[in-house]
């Protein structure tokens, strides 16, 4: 089979086939491949039947691995982490708000890597929202408004020992490893308007559930404007709600889309293995 890379019809990515992600891939294949992850956000291979081994050296295909602060990780593989809802666990879905991965880190991560193992039969979707379209569909005024702001991130309403993944949740009986920590509370300061360092796009910049504020505006006119931006941000045509299979791999690239996960799928285990591809600069 010969590599056919075909869009997914919507506003974001394309499935990938006629490729065995466990061979080793050669340099012109890998360039191949980011060119069309560059070009289309997110990539599907469906069918892919991977060790944890597997996804590591794929992972490494596109860059370092990234840091993930507030994660455990699975047993001989640090870099992996178990995305996990077990069938009889009443904690709220992980991750239902639409985000960036790790936004308030001084240089996040350029994307993910995630792996089907246990598959639901329905529900779980994840939505994917297309940034650069959000950007270039904003009102003019808005959009001036956009590429003069810069907002302050932080991990604390998720990750700090009080927030939504802090001490009670752990207590609550959530099978996912999330360390809350003290460490949450730090804040960063981005541009609201990212360029894409190796595509030259600009695209909106991570959403409320990292985004304090902005810098110099009083709280209750940054809430405002943020609110204002996220109706742009997530509007449903620019959304592409992925279905997963078992054994398929998706990567996204964290700085062009937001991404949210979706629940219906209670009375079943869900496990996905998730890696994170590290950038070089904002």
């Amino acid at each position: 089979m010969s590599l056919k890379v075909e869009s997914t019809g919507s506003i974001c990515g394309a499935v990938v086939t006629g490729i065995d992600l466990r061979e080793n891939l050669s340099e012109d294949l890998v360039s191949e491949l980011r060119a069309h992850w560059l070009g289309n956000k997110l990539l599907v291979f469906p069918g892919q039947q991977l060790t944890d081994t597997d996804l590591e050296r794929i992972t490494l295909y596109f860059g370092d691995f990234g840091e993930d602060p507030f994660f455990g990780h699975i047993e001989g593989h640090e870099h992996i982490a178990a995305i996990q809802r077990d069938a009889d666990e009443t904690t709220p879905i992980f991750a239902e708000t639409y985000h960036t991965d790790w936004s308030f880190l001084e240089v996040p991560p350029a994307g993910t890597v995630l792996y089907g193992i246990t598959i639901p039969p329905h529900g779980g979707n994840t939505r994917f929202a297309d940034q650069v379209a959000a950007y270039e569909r904003l009102p003019d005024k808005l959009r001036d408004k956009a590429d003069q702001l810069t907002a302050i991130h932080s991990a604390e309403l998720g990750y700090s020992p009080k927030g939504v993944y802090g001490d009670d949740d752990q207590g609550a009986g959530r099978s996912m490893k999330i360390i809350p920590s003290e460490k949450a509370l730090e804040k960063r300061e981005h541009p609201f308007v990212r360029t894409h360092r190796e595509t030259g796009e600009k695209a909106l910049y991570s959403s409320p559930s990292y985004i304090q504020g902005f810098a110099g505006m009083e709280p209750a006119e940054s809430t405002a404007l943020m609110m204002e931006f996220y109706q742009y941000q997530v509007d449903e045509a620019l959304v592409y709600s992925h279905k997963w299979e078992k054994d398929m791999l998706v990567m996204w690239d964290n700085r062009s889309l937001l991404h949210a996960a979706s629940g219906g799928y209670d009375g079943y285990d869900r496990l996905l293995h998730r890696l994170t591809i590290a950038d070089t600069e904002f």
